[in-house]
């Protein structure tokens, strides 16, 4: 049961990421604007970067496969991102998604402290039993 329900916690965080970074993949001009106008240096290159870590990322974590590198990756992207993007606390919209980037980051975390579970390539790689029997 709690090999399912972990499984289930990962499965749904990817799939998060993997369809913001196909919208990404999908409107690229937009993306690269919307980067440009909060600052960012080298807006093409941050657009490849956000694109590598969402899409790519998320398929990795989605399968299991090197979850606790890649789930500590795409942590420190989505908390880099809520500061980034999401700071103008005037706007009660802005707030909700600043505190919805922190609780993903959470989950996020949790992968990278017990890794992919049983049901993931990691585990079929022989990945070594961690913390309360979760195979990493």
């Amino acid at each position: 049961m709690t090999t399912s329900i972990g499984t289930l916690g990962r499965v749904l965080l990817s799939l998060l990421f993997i369809w913001a970074g196909f919208g990404k993949i999908m409107m690229p001009a937009g993306t690269i604007g919307y980067i440009a106008h909060y600052g960012l240096p080298l807006p093409p290159a941050a657009y490849v970067v956000a694109v590598i870590i969402e899409f790519v990322g998320g398929i990795l974590l989605l399968i299991g496969f090197m979850a606790r590198p890649v789930s500590a990756i795409m942590a420190i992207f989505t908390v880099v991102t809520a500061l980034v993007f999401h700071t103008h606390f005037a706007d009660v919209n802005m707030q909700i998604h600043f505190m919805k980037n922190l609780c993903i980051a959470g989950g996020l975390l949790q992968v990278t402290a017990y890794g992919a579970g049983a049901w993931s390539v990691d585990a079929r790689m022989g990945g070594t039993t961690g913390r309360m029997g979760v195979t990493a």
